[in-house]
């Protein structure tokens, strides 16, 4: 728990207690000089003059004034108070991740970084939270017997899936899944494992939507919006408070945006609880449906491009959140490809954490040369959320290239050398003795246009950094190989 300076709000309880606790002889009578009075109806006990007065009633604390704004925010379709009873209802169902304090990361970003570790859930992600609050809201309102008869609906090709049907098996509430061809073998599996009943249907999460929309109009599932309806919104924002309450003097939240559900809970409990806190969004070039809402004002759609933070490529921002999210997000910024890669990266190396490209996004605006890489953050405490952890093992495996290769420790050059026997040999010897480890390498004859005793040859190699990177470059220069490295 960080120690921190909280309000003033004790003592202003004590001084109400205080004026709360006057005597019942005081509230009836009030003690005098002799001077002040010229007639006296008595003598107290010391000595001094009494007189009957009527009661004088304890001061009135200042009311706070209810300006416009506070009024409009309590009519938003998420409230705090919302936010407090799905805090309460979910308490016992989903795990309470810590915010952890990175070593590492804090020196590279030059602030106090926190890690709140939401991967750890059990299905991976911090899904479960609206989940099993919004099972639970329409088991209030529909009643056991209704619920367990006929269940609830959604699509999904992952997180959502996996915590819904997890939370509705917990709950004894069937769970139907339409899941796009597209969707990861592993987790189509794993919902199956808790008892979802699973629908295959549609080249992409769209066509898996409409789907499950045509099914409510024939079944009395209920349809359970993975980052949209109210009570999911509610449930994500627990983690603003569970922030405020481990890290009280956090400065800076900074929360991966998609369908703008996570951002909208965790905003509006993190600057209902503490207003000064800075929220800040952060999503992928490749999908930026918050800020094309932010600028046309609505929720609009945009065309997706595949990206590592696929968890967030949500074509439009839900509406509930997005009118949520707009009135408590201080600011939207974009990453890159290559910055969620490094994310990814720094995290295993440096934190033994497994996080998906959704999940990372956060912590890569804040990495050196990423938008959210300011003076004015520098030494403040800093909250992110790793809010998934579900990464193929293959994708993994590319990302972790990807991310060496933005790291500079993995990079490829081409060079011609001498088709005789030794020509190549010779080569590697030379990376060898400076330190370079030769990763894949592959010869080119026929399409050269040089002397015929001479071939192409691509390496692909492993380095230490872009300075080893530069001295390589000139061993080779040296040494007449003449290099072209990929990207120059």
């Amino acid at each position: 728990m960080i120690r921190c300076l909280l309000s003033s709000a004790p003592r202003a309880a004590a001084r109400c207690r205080k004026w709360q606790g006057v005597t019942s002889q005081h509230a009836a009578r009030r003690i005098v000089a002799p001077q002040e009075l010229r007639a006296f109806s008595g003598v107290a006990d010391d000595g001094e003059e009494i007189v009957d007065a009527p009661p004088s009633p304890p001061p009135e604390a200042p009311k706070r004034k209810t300006s416009q704004r506070d009024t409009y925010l309590e009519e938003l379709p998420v409230t705090f108070s919302d936010i407090s009873r799905a805090n309460v209802a979910i308490r016992t169902g989903v795990k309470r991740t810590p915010c952890i304090k990175s070593f590492f990361l804090s020196e590279l970003i030059g602030a106090n970084v926190f890690l709140k570790t939401e991967f750890q859930q059990f299905t991976g992600s911090f899904k479960e939270r609206g989940a099993r609050n919004a099972i639970l809201a329409l088991l209030r309102e529909h009643g056991e017997e209704y619920m367990r008869k006929n269940g609830v609906i959604a699509a999904s090709a992952g997180n959502h899936a996996l915590a819904l049907a997890y939370h509705g098996k917990d709950l004894n509430v069937p769970v139907t899944v339409v899941m796009p061809v597209v969707a990861p073998l592993a987790k189509v599996d794993k919902c199956k494992k808790f008892g979802a009943n699973i629908i295959i249907h549609g080249a992409h999460i769209g066509e898996a939507k409409e789907h499950a929309e045509e099914l409510i109009l024939t079944s009395g599932l209920e349809y359970v919006n993975g980052y949209d309806d109210p009570p999911i919104i509610a449930g994500a924002g627990t983690i603003g408070i569970e922030i405020i309450e481990d890290v009280p003097c956090v400065d800076v939240v900074v929360v991966p945006v998609g369908g703008a559900g996570l951002i909208a809970g965790i905003g509006c409990a993190v600057k209902t609880l503490k207003p000064d806190v800075k929220v800040y969004g952060v999503e992928p070039y490749f999908a930026a449906s918050y800020t094309a809402a932010l600028k046309a004002q609505m929720p609009v759609s945009i065309k997706v491009t595949p990206t590592l933070a696929d968890g967030l490529a949500v074509p439009m921002v839900g509406s509930h959140a997005f009118e949520v999210a707009r009135h408590y997000v201080d600011e939207c910024v974009l990453c890159t490809e290559k910055e969620v890669s490094l994310a990814i990266l720094r995290l295993i190396e440096n934190e033994k954490m497994v996080v998906e490209g959704g999940g990372a996004t956060g912590l890569a605006a804040l990495l050196p040369g990423a938008q959210l890489d300011r003076h004015d953050l520098k030494g403040k405490n800093i909250v992110v959320p790793l809010c998934g952890g579900n990464i193929d093992t293959t994708v993994l495996g590319r990302v972790l290239e990807r991310g060496l290769a933005a790291d500079d420790r993995m990079k490829n050059f081409t060079a011609t050398v001498s088709d005789r026997p030794g020509g190549i040999g010779r080569l590697t010897t030379l990376l060898g003795e400076h330190g370079a480890s030769i990763k894949d390498m592959y010869h080119e004859r026929a399409f050269l246009q040089s002397n015929i005793d001479f071939v192409k040859v691509k390496c692909v190699v492993e380095l230490q950094g872009l300075e080893h990177a530069r001295l390589i470059d000139k061993i080779l220069e040296e040494n007449g190989y003449d290099p072209v490295w990929d990207g120059d």
